[in-house]
C-alpha cells in the first residue's frame, strides 16, 4: 500500500533570507530520511511548499510499511565466542545481547571462514518500519539538519502544569500530517498531528480543513488566499512588477526578489511614487535606499535613468489600495531625504581633506592607516603608469582620491555604494574623467564573472590596489586557510590575473609583484611573500583556464615554464592544442620527458655539460644528425618566439621527431667517455631548452 504524505508546520514567521533553503532542506530532509528506511523510493516526486509561516511537503508513493528485510550480520570469531566447554563466552552472551538476540545462542548461528579464522555470523529477518511508528524521529532529524546557525528554544504547556522545552526555528502552532486522506497519529515540535491549518492572516480563513493531502495546495489556494508554492508564488511577483511596470523598466536583484517572495502568502505589486526633487540624488543611492531599507523596486526610463515611482510588493489584497500605496510612499521620503542630505554635505567637503582624513582610518594593526595605504597604492601605480606607457600623474591622482569616500557620510550610511559615490565626488570637483571613473572601476572586478575596468587608468588603479592587498595581508601571516579567506585574496588574485590574461598587459609578474613588496621596505612585520603569492597567482590561473575549458595536459605544460608574461598564456595553450594533435606530438612529448630525466639525474650526479658543442666529438650518424637539425630549426624556432607566434615554433619542432627517435634509439648519452658525455649532455640541453620554449611538451606524454 502506498500513498501521498503530506506534512506542514504552520510557524509563527520564519527569517525570510533563509526561507528557501529551509525549504529545500527540510523537503529533502524528510524525503531521505524515509528513503533511509525504505519507506519510499528516492525517485518519487517531492513537492516543497513554503510561506513566511508555513514548510511543508508533499511526497508520492510513500508506503505505510517497508518491506521486511532479510540480514546476515557478523557477530564473533568462533575463538572469541566458544568456551572450552562448548559454551557461549561472556563476550559472545553480552554481543548478542547488544544485537538483540539475548535469546540465542551458538546452535542458533551460522559459522564461515573469512580467510583468516572462522567466525559467528546470525541470520534474521529485520520487519520493515511502520511510518507511523517511524515518522516523529524522520521530522527531529530533518529539523536539527535545517541550514540555520542557531534554532530557537521555547517552552509549551505539556499538561496542567508541566511545561516543555521544545526547539525549532520557530515557535511551531500547528502540525499536519496526512497519508493519503487520513490523519497519521504523530506528535512533533510540541504539537499533535491534524488536518487543520490556518490561511492568510487577514485574506484568508482559520481551522481550514484538508481532506487529503494531493488538495492542499488548492484548498490553502481558495480558501486560505495562501499561494505555498514558494516558485509559484515568487513567478507571481515577477510578473506583477513587470506588468505595473508598463513601458518601465524595474531593477529586480534576485536577493529582492527572494526576500520579499519570503515576506507574503498572498502578494500584490502597487505603484506609488517619490518627490522628483529626490533625483537630483545619484540614482544609486536612491536604488539602495529603497531596496536595503525598505524592499521597493525601482524604475528606469529607456535610457536607464531612475524615475520618481517604485513597486511595492504587499501581502494585501484589496480594491481601494489607497491607504497602502501613500502609506509606503510616506516611509520613503525621510529616508530619500536623508540620502540628499548625505550627497549634499559629501559635495561641500575637499577631496584633499577627505584623502588626509584617511590617515585616522585603520586598515591593519600590521599595515596601518587607510592614508599609508594610498601611498602604497600610489607607488605601485606610478610603476604600472611606466610600464604601460599611461599618464603617470593621472595614474598616481585616481590612487590618491580612490578611497576617499570611505570617509563620506553616503558610504558610512551605505558601504556597499564606495567606488561609486567617489566617481561623484571626483567628478563634482572637476577631476579628469578617467580619473574619475578609476575611484569606481579600482575595486573591479568586485566577483568572478564581473566587468574589468573599461579604462587605462582605471585598470592601473585596479591591480595596483588588489595587489598591495596581496602582497601586505599576505606578508602578515594572514594568507586563505581552508574555506576561509576574510580578506578576499583568492578573488584579488583572480581579479589580477583576469585583467593581465583578457587585456593583454604585457607586465612581469615576478617584477610587479617585487614592487609591491618594496612599498613595505619599512615595516618589519611584513616578510617577503612574493615567491608565495605568485605561486597563489598562478593557481588560481590554473583554475580559471580549467573553467574555460582548457585541458589539464595541456594547461600544466603552459604553467611548468612558470610563465612571467601572462599576455601570452592564451597563445601559449592554443599553440599546445594544435601541437597535441600531430601525428609526431606524442613521440616527441615522451622524448623531451626522457631527456628532461637524464638532464636531471645528471644534475644530482653533478656530470660537467659542456660549454659548447663539439663536432668532433660526435662519433655516431644519430647524434650528429641530430645536431644538424637542432641547427636548422633553432633560427626558426627562436624568430617564432620572438614574433609569440606559438603555433609556429610548435609545428617546426614536429620536424626534430625522427632525429629525436634515432638519437635514443642509437646513442648511449652517458658514455664511459667523459668528454664525449659532456657533449652528448650539452646536445640534450639544448634540445631540451628549444623543445620546451613554447611548453614543457613532456607533460603531454601519456
Amino acid at each position: 500500500m502506498s500513498a501521498p504524505l503530506l506534512i506542514e508546520l504552520l510557524t509563527e514567521e520564519l527569517p525570510p533570507k533563509a526561507l528557501s533553503k529551509l525549504s529545500t532542506a527540510f523537503a529533502e530532509g524528510v524525503h531521505m530520511g524515509l528513503v533511509k528506511l525504505g519507506l519510499v523510493d528516492a525517485t518519487v516526486a517531492v513537492h516543497p511548499f513554503a510561506t513566511p509561516r508555513r514548510l511543508a511537503v508533499l511526497i508520492e508513493g510513500v508506503r505505510a510499511t517497508a518491506d521486511d528485510v532479510t540480514r546476515r550480520d557478523k557477530v564473533l570469531p568462533v575463538s572469541v565466542g566458544l568456551q572450552a566447554d562448548g559454551t557461549a563466552s561472556p563476550s559472545l552472551v553480552k554481543k548478542l545481547t547488544v544485537m538483540g538476540f539475548a535469546d540465542k545462542n551458538p546452535a542458533d548461528l551460522e559459522i564461515e571462514n573469512d580467510g583468516k579464522q572462522d567466525v559467528y555470523f546470525i541470520a534474521y529477518t529485520q520487519k520493515g518500519a511502520v511510518l507511523a511508528d517511524v515518522l516523529e524521529n524522520v521530522l527531529n532529524e530533518a529539523s536539527s539538519k535545517l541550514p540555520i546557525p542557531k534554532v530557537m528554544t521555547y517552552q509549551i504547556h505539556a499538561g496542567t502544569t508541566a511545561e516543555q522545552d521544545v526547539q525549532f526555528v520557530r515557535p511551531v502552532k500547528r502540525l499536519v500530517v496526512l497519508y493519503g486522506a487520513d490523519v497519521l497519529p504523530v506528535s512533533a515540535f510540541g504539537v499533535n498531528a491534524d488536518r487543520l491549518t490556518d490561511g492568510h492572516r487577514f485574506l484568508g480563513q482559520t481551522n481550514i480543513n484538508i481532506p487529503n493531502a494531493h488538495e492542499y495546495a488548492h484548498i490553502l489556494r481558495t480558501e486560505g488566499m495562501v499561494e505555498p508554492d514558494y516558485k509559484i508564488r515568487r513567478e507571481s511577483i515577477y510578473e506583477q512588477l513587470k506588468n505595473k511596470a508598463g513601458a518601465y523598466a524595474v531593477i529586480m536583484p534576485e536577493a529582492l526578489l527572494d526576500e520579499v517572495n519570503s515576506l507574503t502568502e498572498w502578494p500584490v505589486v502597487y505603484k506609488a511614487q517619490f518627490e522628483q526633487e529626490f533625483l537630483s540624488v545619484p540614482q544609486e543611492c536612491l536604488i539602495l535606499t529603497m531596496q536595503t531599507n525598505q524592499k521597493y523596486f525601482a524604475m528606469t526610463d529607456a535610457n536607464g535613468a531612475l524615475v520618481n515611482e517604485f513597486l511595492v510588493v504587499s501581502n494585501l489584497l484589496t480594491d481601494a489600495p489607497e491607504q497602502i500605496i501613500e502609506g509606503n510612499a510616506r516611509v520613503v521620503r525621510p529616508r530619500l531625504a536623508d540620502a540628499q542630505f548625505f550627497f549634499e554635505q559629501d559635495k561641500k567637503r575637499n577631496l584633499d581633506d577627505m584623502v588626509t582624513k584617511l590617515q585616522t582610518v585603520v586598515y591593519h594593526n600590521k599595515l596601518g592607516s587607510q592614508g599609508e595605504r594610498v601611498a602604497r597604492v600610489q607607488a605601485i601605480a606610478a610603476y604600472l603608469a611606466e610600464q604601460l606607457g599611461a599618464d603617470v600623474v593621472d595614474a598616481k591622482r585616481a590612487a590618491y582620491i580612490a578611497k576617499a569616500d570611505l570617509v563620506s557620510d553616503m558610504v558610512g550610511e551605505f558601504p556597499e555604494l564606495q567606488g561609486v559615490m567617489g566617481r561623484y565626488y571626483a567628478t563634482h570637483h572637476g577631476e579628469k574623467a578617467e580619473v574619475a571613473a578609476a575611484c569606481a572601476e579600482h575595486y573591479q572586478p568586485r566577483f568572478a564573472g564581473d566587468a574589468l575596468p573599461a579604462t587605462q587608468i582605471g585598470l592601473i588603479g585596479a591591480i595596483a590596489d588588489k595587489l598591495e592587498t596581496l602582497v601586505g595581508i599576505w606578508g602578515v601571516g594572514l594568507q586563505p586557510t581552508g574555506e576561509k579567506d576574510p580578506f578576499a585574496l583568492r578573488r584579488h588574485a583572480l581579479g589580477v590575473v583576469r585583467m593581465l590574461l583578457e587585456k593583454q598587459l604585457p607586465l612581469s609578474l615576478q617584477e610587479t609583484l617585487v614592487q609591491a613588496q618594496n612599498q613595505f621596505a619599512g615595516n618589519a612585520q611584513v616578510k617577503n611573500s612574493v615567491a608565495e603569492v605568485k605561486a597563489f597567482m598562478l593557481d588560481r590561473l590554473r583554475g580559471l583556464l580549467k573553467e574555460q575549458g582548457y585541458a589539464p595536459a595541456h594547461i600544466e605544460a603552459v604553467l611548468a615554464n612558470n610563465p612571467d608574461n601572462l599576455s601570452d598564456v592564451i597563445a601559449k595553450l592554443q599553440a599546445v592544442q594544435a601541437f597535441a594533435v600531430l601525428p609526431e606530438a606524442q613521440d616527441l612529448a615522451a622524448a623531451n620527458k626522457r631527456c628532461v630525466n637524464i638532464l636531471r639525474k645528471a644534475a644530482e650526479k653533478n656530470e660537467t655539460i659542456a660549454q659548447a658543442l663539439n663536432p668532433a666529438l660526435m662519433n655516431e650518424a644519430a647524434e650528429q644528425s641530430l645536431a644538424t637539425a637542432v641547427a636548422d630549426v633553432r633560427p626558426v624556432v627562436t624568430n617564432a618566439l620572438a614574433q609569440r607566434d606559438y603555433t609556429v615554433a610548435l609545428n617546426t619542432l614536429a620536424k626534430l621527431r625522427a632525429s629525436v627517435d634515432a638519437f635514443f634509439a642509437d646513442v648511449m648519452v652517458m658514455a664511459d667517455d667523459a668528454a664525449v658525455r659532456a657533449n652528448r649532455l650539452k646536445l640534450l640541453q639544448e634540445l631540451a631548452t628549444l623543445m620546451n620554449g613554447v611548453a614543457d611538451i613532456s607533460q603531454l606524454a601519456v
